[in-house]
Order: structure tokens, then sequence, then C-alpha cells
């Protein structure tokens, strides 16, 4: 037996109405988040490290790290397609982002202006996760990032990125 019937004499029970439908509204106060457009985002590998502290000098050159209880690590490759951005976002720790491929530009909300960051392949840029920010190909070729994110242990894939409402501040959206 068809069920195709018993659905149609069911369809008015389940919502269908002649009343009109409740006019969409907005609220001004609610964040509009920015999604990523044109940007892959491929997670490489990610690890839990019980580094407690490590210091290392080595002639003049001297580097610190610590982390209680402990230090989520991930690395990821973003392609961004001509014309891409990754939407307005922050972390919850340090990043570090190498491109290898093309050009990509950040802009951190970092107050009344939108800091510009102009990084081409072999450059590099330290973001503190700090404050909210977006990386933009504001060309017609394709770039590619590498990034080593840092959070708490723990830290799941999506949680290494918090969404953040478009800056009013900068002369674009997203």
């Amino acid at each position: 037996m068809s069920r195709l019937p018993i659905l149609l004499l069911l369809l008015p029970a389940i919502g269908c109405s002649d009343e009109p439908a409740a006019p969409v509204t907005s609220d001004p106060l609610t964040p509009q988040f920015t999604a990523a457009s044109g940007v892959t985002r491929n997670l490489l590998a990610q690890s839990t490290f019980d580094i407690g502290k490590i210091k290392r000098t080595t002639g003049d050159w001297k580097v610190e790290l610590e982390a209680e209880p402990a230090l989520e690590i991930a690395v990821r490759r973003h392609d961004y397609a001509a014309g891409s951005s990754t939407g307005w976002h922050s972390h919850p720790g340090p990043v570090l982002i190498t491109v290898t491929e093309g050009t990509v530009t950040f802009y951190e909300a970092d107050g009344p202006t939108c800091t510009r960051i102009v990084v081409p392949a072999g450059g590099s840029y330290v973001d503190l996760g700090e404050h909210p920010h977006i990386g933009r190909n504001e060309t017609g070729a394709l770039a590619v990032d590498y990034t080593v994110l840092f959070g708490p242990p723990g830290t799941t894939v999506s949680g290494f990125r918090n969404d953040q409402p478009a800056q009013e501040q900068c002369a674009f959206s997203n």
C-alpha cells in the first residue's frame, strides 16, 4: 500500500495553513557573524602536549614555552580562492601563520582602524588570538597558508575558531 495518500491526508495536521506567515524580524542587537567564503580549511594534525615548561638557549637565541596543565596544538592548511575570506573570527590562543603561495591580507580589529597586514608567499604572521581578525585573498590568484594553532587542552577542531561579528570600523563586511 502506498504511503502517499496517508501523507496527503496528514498535511493539514502538520502545519499547512491559510494563515499568513508571521513577519520575520531581526534584533539589531544580535551580532551577525561572518562566515568564511571561498576558503578551504584542512586539518593536517592535532595533538595534546604535556610540556610543562621548555626553556632553551643556544648562543644568542632563546626560546621559552610554558603551558599548564597542557597545550593543544593543531596544524591546518588553508586554500584561499581568488577574492575569498575567512570571515571575522578569533582564537583561544596564539596562531603562527606561514603563507606559501600567493598573498593573504590580514586585518586586525584592534581599535578605531583596521590594521592591515599583507603577507606574500614566504612571509609569516603571528596572531595572538586576543581580538577578531580576518584573512582575505584580495588578488586574482590562489593563495595558501599553513597555520599552527595553540589552545587549551581538549580544544576541539571547531573550538580553535570563534566566529565574530563584522567589524564596523573596517570598510568591508567580510
